[in-house]
C-alpha cells in the first residue's frame, strides 16, 4: 500500500485498514518472523511476552495484541470494553520482562528488545485506575529511556496515546503506512474537543496520525510499505521481518552509552523545530533562557468564577446588630458556595455567602465547608511560595515560536489567542524562581485557565529549560499539577512532550537534585502520566482528581466511573499499600502524603529542609537565603 497516506482518505484507512477486524495481530506475525519463539506466562489478551534467539541475538518480545473475530463471538466477550489495552498489571509485567533482560544482558548475553504496537489505548477502567495506571505508564517511558539494551519498535496497526508510548519510545522507530499513531483514539479526541464521539473524521485531521506526517514530526524513523491486502499476513511478515533482521543487527553494532545518549538528544527535540533544537550556550540563547523577570502583581480571579455584587444577594444582619454594616454600602463582590462555577450546572456546597477577596486568599476554597475551587497558577503561586519571591523564566515563549508550521492551523491560532485573554499568561506552564520559607527553588506550575493546563511543545519546552535552569544554579525543583493532559490541538507532539518532560525528570536526578511533585486538582492525561508522577516526593491536595483518562471520556465509552476512588485521599491511602506489593509496583510510590492547600507549603518546605540537612556537609545546594 504504498503512498496510501497521500492517495487515501485518511478515514478510509482508519476503517477499512487500521481497524479492520482481519488485519493481521501481532500473534499473527510473532509466529510469522520468528522461530521456535517461546511465549511467557505473564502474557495476557492483550500482551504477547515471550523469547526466542534469533539474528544472532537473544530477542525479548513486547507485543500488544488486538482481539481477533473469533474472540468476539460471546455475550461476554462483546461486554469486555478493554480488549486491546493494557492493564496495569500487563504494564508492571513488562516491566519485570525488561529487568529479566537486563540480568540476561549482564550475565554476557547479547540480547535486543523489540515492541510491536496495535492498541486502541491502555485500559482506562477504574481497576488499573486504582493501580496508579498513569504512573506505570511514566515509569515505562522512564525505563525505555534508560534501558542499556537496543530497542526497536513497530506500530503495525494503530497507536492509541499514552498506551502505545509506554512501549514505543526506542531507538529505532517504523510504522506500516496504513498504521496510525495519535494521541488519543479519534473516538475519545472528539468526545474531548467536540463532546461528541462520532466525529471520527474531525478528530483525524487534528490528530495527523500518518507515518508520513509523523516522519516528518520524528516521532519515528522509518515508514514500511503495507501490502496491498490488509489480510495478507504474509506480505505484512516479510517487510515487518526484513526491517527488524536489519534493524537489530545495526543496533548491535553500536554502543549502547551512544544508544542513551541519542534517545536523550531526541526527547530534548520534540516539538521543535529545527532551528530552535541546539540549546546550547554557544548559539548565545543560554542567557536569554535564564533571565528572571517579577510576576505580574494583580492577582485576578478565575474567569470561570461565578461573582455576586452586594446587591444580588439578600444578605440580613446576624444577632450582633453593633457590627453590622450594610454591604450594598461596599464596592464588594461575592461568591457562594454551591454557585461557584460560570460553566458548571448544579453544584455542591454550604452556600455560604464570601467576599471574593477572601476566598482568593483562602486559596479558593470555602472557609465554612472546606469545598475547593480549581485554582490558577497566580493562586498557586500564592498559595506555595513566599510573598512577591516569584521570578518568571521564558515568560513569553509559546507554541508560535516553536512549534511545527504544519500544525499552526488559523483555528488553531485562534484557539490560542481567545486562551490568552482568559489568563494573565501567555502558555499552560509558569516557571520561575521563587523561595519557599527562604529555601530557593525551581518551581513549575500549571495554568490551567489558559487550555486546561495542557500540555502543548511550548508546555514541554519551559518545562525542559527549567530543569536545567535549576541544574545550573543547584536548586530543588518543585512542579504543581493542574492539567487537563496533552494538547490535542498539536497532534502527536504534544504527546511526545511527555517523553520530553520525563527524560528532564531523569536527568535532574542524575545530577542529585530533588523532584517534589504536587499533584492540584485535576491532575489528568499526559502531565500525571509523565513528568508529575515521578517526584522523589509527591504530594496532593485531598479533592485531586488523578488519573490519566478523564472521567467524561471514561463514561462516553462505557466504563463506569467512581471518581472518589480516583481522588488524592483515596489513592494516598492504597499508596500505603505500596510496600507490600514491591515486586508488582517497582520504584512507583503513588501519592506519598495528602494536605489541604493550606498546608502545602509547610509540607513542601519539610522534605526541602531534610535534603538540605542530608547535603549539609558539602554546603553546596539550596542554602537559604540571609
Amino acid at each position: 500500500m504504498t503512498n496510501a497516506n497521500t492517495s487515501v482518505d485518511v478515514v478510509d484507512i482508519f476503517r477499512r485498514r487500521t481497524r479492520s477486524p482481519l488485519r493481521p495481530r501481532s500473534s499473527d506475525l510473532i509466529h510469522a518472523i520468528f522461530t521456535g519463539f517461546r511465549q511467557n506466562a505473564m502474557s495476557s489478551d492483550a500482551l504477547i511476552l515471550g523469547e526466542v534467539d534469533q539474528w544472532g541475538r537473544d530477542l525479548f518480545i513486547i507485543a500488544q495484541q488486538k482481539p481477533k473475530p473469533e474472540n468476539l463471538r460471546t455475550k461476554e466477550d462483546l461486554a469486555k470494553l478493554n480488549h486491546g489495552m493494557l492493564t496495569a498489571e500487563d504494564h508492571s509485567n513488562i516491566i519485570r520482562f525488561i529487568k529479566k533482560a537486563v540480568s540476561r544482558k549482564e550475565e554476557g548475553a547479547p540480547v535486543s528488545i523489540i515492541t510491536l504496537i496495535d492498541t486502541y489505548g491502555a485500559d482506562i477502567s477504574m481497576e488499573s485506575a486504582q493501580k496508579f495506571q498513569a504512573f506505570f505508564i511514566a515509569e515505562l517511558i522512564k525505563v525505555f529511556l534508560t534501558v542499556p539494551i537496543p530497542t526497536v519498535s513497530v506500530v503495525i496497526g494503530e497507536g492509541g496515546s499514552g498506551g502505545a508510548l509506554a512501549i514505543q519510545m526506542t531507538d529505532r522507530r517504523a510504522q506500516f503506512d496504513d498504521a496510525l499513531y495519535a494521541t488519543a483514539p479519534p473516538e475519545s479526541l472528539a468526545a474531548i474537543i467536540f463532546r461528541d464521539a462520532s466525529k471520527v473524521r474531525e478528530a483525524l485531521m487534528i490528530s495527523k496520525p500518518t507515518a508520513a506526517e509523523l516522519l516528518e514530526f520524528k516521532v519515528i524513523d522509518k515508514v514500511l510499505p503495507a501490502p496491498a491486502k490488509v489480510t495478507d499476513v504474509a506480505g505484512y511478515a516479510k517487510v515487518l521481518g526484513s526491517y527488524l533482521e536489519k534493524t537489530v543487527r545495526t543496533l548491535a553494532r553500536s554502543k549502547v552509552e551512544s544508544l542513551i545518549r541519542v534517545r536523550r538528544k531526541r526527547a530534548v527535540a520534540f516539538g521543535v523545530t529545527e532551528k530552535d533544537l541546539d540549546g546550547s550556550p554557544a548559539r548565545g540563547r543560554w542567557a536569554s533562557w535564564f533571565s528572571l523577570t517579577p510576576l505580574r502583581r494583580k492577582s485576578v480571579p478565575s474567569p470561570d468564577i461565578k461573582t455576586f455584587k452586594a446587591s444580588d444577594l439578600d444578605l440580613q444582619p446576624d444577632d450582633n446588630w453593633g457590627d453590622w454594616q450594610d454591604p450594598a454600602s461596599r464596592p464588594v463582590e461575592f461568591v457562594k458556595c454551591g454557585e461557584l462555577s460560570l460553566k458548571a450546572g448544579e453544584q455542591e456546597g454550604c452556600g455560604a455567602v464570601i467576599p471574593l477577596d477572601k476566598f482568593m486568599d483562602n486559596h479558593y476554597v470555602c472557609p465554612e465547608c472546606g469545598r475547593s475551587s480549581i485554582m490558577g497558577a497566580q493562586g498557586w503561586i500564592k498559595c506555595l511560595s513566599d510573598e512577591d519571591s516569584f521570578q518568571e523564566l521564558n515568560r513569553d515563549l509559546t507554541a508560535n515560536d516553536i512549534l511545527h508550521p504544519a500544525l499552526l492551523t488559523t483555528e488553531y491560532v485562534s484557539f490560542l489567542a481567545k486562551q490568552s485573554k482568559r489568563s494573565p499568561f501567555r502558555e499552560a506552564l509558569v516557571t520561575g524562581e521563587a523561595t519557599i520559607f527562604g529555601y530557593k527553588v525551581a518551581l513549575a506550575v500549571c495554568e490551567f485557565y489558559f487550555s486546561g493546563g495542557t500540555m502543548g511543545v511550548a508546555f514541554g519546552e519551559k518545562f525542559y529549560r527549567l530543569v536545567e535552569y535549576a541544574i545550573g544554579k543547584k536548586l530543588p525543583l518543585v512542579s504543581l499539577c493542574c492539567s487537563g493532559g496533552a494538547r490535542l490541538h498539536e497532534g502527536t507532539p504534544a504527546l511526545m512532550q511527555m517523553v520530553k518532560t520525563v527524560n528532564a525528570v531523569t536527568r535532574l536526578k542524575r545530577e542529585g537534585l530533588p523532584f517534589i511533585s504536587i499533584l492540584g486538582d485535576p491532575s489528568t492525561g499526559g502531565a500525571i502520566a509523565s513528568y508529575a508522577a515521578l517526584g522523589d516526593v509527591t504530594l496532593a491536595e485531598p479533592n485531586a482528581l488523578v488519573i490519566f483518562t478523564g472521567p467524561r471520556v471514561m463514561e462516553s465509552r462505557g466504563f463506569k466511573v467512581n471518581e472518589e476512588d480516583v481522588r488524592a485521599a483515596s489513592l494516598s491511602q492504597a499508596s500505603q499499600k505500596i510496600y507490600n506489593e514491591m515486586d508488582f509496583y517497582y520504584d512507583i510510590r503513588g501519592i506519598n502524603e495528602a494536605a489541604p492547600r493550606s498546608e502545602l507549603k509547610q509540607r513542601v518546605v519539610k522534605y526541602i529542609e531534610y535534603y538540605q540537612s542530608v547535603q549539609a556537609k558539602s554546603n553546596r545546594y539550596w542554602l537559604k537565603e540571609k
